[in-house]
Parts: C-alpha cells; structure tokens; sequence
C-alpha cells in the first residue's frame, strides 16, 4: 500500500479542509495517507513514505516561513521521491489566476523553496469574516474591495473548487 504524507500550513483552516478531502481521495484509491501541520519542529520519517504532498496557504501576499523549513530539513527525500505541492488563495477565484502558470504565488515559491514538486495545483480559498481578527478583517476586506471580492461585513464564501482538489488527488494517486 502507498504511503503518502500530507504535510499542511494553515492560517484559517481551508487549506486543512482540503487536504482531508484529499486523504480522503487517496484512501478510497487504496494508499496509506498521513496528514500533518507544519511546525517549526515537525519532522518525518520520510523513509517510510513513498510520496510527499504539501499545502500551504497565502496571507497578505505570503506563505508561512515553516513552510519553507519543511522543504529545508526534509530537501533530500523531497528530491529523490515523487512529490506535490498545492497553493490555496483567494487570488485563485478569479479566472485566469487558478492555475500554475498563471497564479503570482507559483513561480516565487518555487524559485524560493528550492524545490519542483511533480504536481501542482492551487485552489481557491475562503473569505469569513466573522472568524477574522478586526485588524484582518479590516485589512482583508480593504484587499477585497480593491480586487472586486466579497467586502460585506459578514460574508462567508467558499471559493474551493472540489471537483478540482479530487482531480488533484486522483493525479497524486497516479504518481
């Protein structure tokens, strides 16, 4: 059975969301999936995998920097076997930005992490004010108006395409 590791960065949740719909792909096509946060520390045995999938999200225009230490301290396995990476923003929603080559968080992640992943995706995220901090809220919905997305106070949309993360894991599946 498959082993593969979902390895995972979140600021609001919907980047975890996705990544158990993934593991949840991957089990019912028969591989063996662990999810897990990314942390300062958080290490794996990566002998004991067969693939590494990664997930991350943007806010204000940034990954998290333990992202890029994952990469850094697991560089060596994520070499030598095949790998995935997914970007989840809400840049995303808009036609034209949901794709590799053509999302503005892509290529710098890539030039910056050091690393091309086999597959990749991006996934639009969610807005949800109510859960936001009133510094973020405030600076989120001024981002929003700017790009012509949800300002209403109490909005909460899902921009998530679903059919698109199965394909993603379906694509992993093959891998």
């Amino acid at each position: 059975m498959p082993r593969i590791l979902i390895a995972y960065s979140t600021v609001d949740g919907q980047t975890l969301k996705i990544c158990e719909r993934i593991r949840q792909t991957l089990q019912a096509l028969g591989h063996a999936v662990t999810v897990v946060e990314i942390r300062e520390d958080t290490v794996v045995d990566a002998a004991a995998l067969d693939t590494f999938v990664i997930g991350a999200s943007i806010r204000y225009g940034k990954y998290r920097k333990n992202v890029y230490g994952f990469i850094d301290r697991h560089r060596r396995a994520l070499e030598q076997k095949p790998g995935a990476f997914f970007s989840v923003n809400v840049v995303a929603r808009k036609p034209g930005r949901d794709s590799p080559d053509s999302n503005p968080y892509i290529k710098p992640f890539i030039a910056k992490a050091g690393w091309t992943p086999a597959e990749i995706a991006v996934f639009a995220g969610k807005i949800d004010y109510a859960r936001y901090h009133w510094r973020d809220r405030l600076m989120i919905r001024f981002i929003m108006w700017m790009t012509k997305g949800p300002t209403q106070p109490d909005a909460c949309v899902e921009f998530t395409d679903w059919q698109a993360v199965d394909a993603f894991a379906r694509r992993i599946s093959s891998m």
